[in-house]
């Protein structure tokens, strides 16, 4: 049985989604919980691997359990057919309170979280108020010291727009794309300032990045052209400042709504990847 799973957190305090030793990680958690209801699974795959301090309010995941497994996490006392609500309940009661999954679906095995999704959208929030960011969205909003121009900063972020190489915003890996198709990047002032990012895949800090380009912009120490004048180079631009992590969230995964494309879907993104 598959199950596609909805997942948040706060990030404050993981060290990132991926498990390591030693370290608090949102899937060794979330593992843990996994183990202690179904007593065992396999193959917790993940649509996009959070940094460090980094939240999600709509990260998707999947795993496989056994099918007497899922019936039993899943099914009240004298219930005819397993209910993912119960399964939802049962898992909060296993978790700790920065972690939560708040839908699970079983799915067809075609579905895989990662490759599968043809989207992903992240979220930045900023204030330059002098005051710095309210009391209650201190962990997840960044406090800026200086008045930013947000009209720059999204003359700037459009600039950005469509398929490029970003190894100027990657933290490069061996044998992996800095390839990237940037569908979204606005910047909007409202009590706070958002920037909204959405592309097919995001390669390491490349999102923080983006945002570091466009702080640089929104406070005069750039120029409108400069972020989109660093597509030409070919390795990461060290003027470019990581904005910190605390900032970010990963709000949402698209993916098809025909599970007939999943599988097409899965085999594309994976011949590119291997391409490179």
């Amino acid at each position: 049985m598959r199950l596609r799973m909805g997942v948040a957190y706060d990030g404050t305090g993981f060290s990132g989604w991926a498990v390591q030793p030693d370290r608090r990680s949102v899937a060794g958690v979330l593992g843990e919980a996994l183990g202690r209801l179904f007593r065992e699974y396999d193959g917790l795959t993940v649509a996009g691997r959070t940094d460090a301090g980094v939240h999600a309010t709509g990260q998707v995941c999947h795993v496989d359990v056994p099918d007497d497994a899922w019936v039993r996490v899943a099914s009240a006392r004298g219930a005819a057919a397993p209910d993912p609500t119960v399964a939802v309940r049962r898992l909060a009661g296993v978790l700790p309170p920065d972690v939560r999954v708040h839908a699970v679906t079983p799915v067809d095995p075609r579905f895989d979280a990662r490759f599968s999704a043809f989207r992903r959208r992240y979220e930045y929030r900023i204030t330059d108020d002098p005051a710095g960011p309210t009391p209650l969205r201190r962990y997840d909003t960044l406090g800026w010291p200086r008045t930013l121009d947000t009209a720059a900063m999204a003359d700037a972020a459009r600039g950005l727009l469509g398929e490029h190489d970003f190894a100027a915003y990657c933290r490069r890996k061996d044998n992996a794309t800095t390839i990237r198709e940037l569908q979204r990047l606005d910047v909007v002032r409202g009590d706070v300032i958002t920037v909204s990012v959405a592309a097919d895949a995001f390669c390491q800090a490349m999102v923080r990045s983006l945002v570091g380009a466009l702080l640089a912009v929104g406070e005069g120490r750039r120029t409108v052209p400069w972020p989109g004048g660093l597509l030409t180079r070919t390795e990461r631009a060290s003027e470019v400042t990581v904005a910190p992590a605390h900032g970010l969230s990963l709000v949402g995964v698209d993916y098809p709504t025909d599970p007939a494309e999943w599988a097409a879907r899965d085999a594309a993104t994976r011949r590119r990847r291997d391409e490179t």
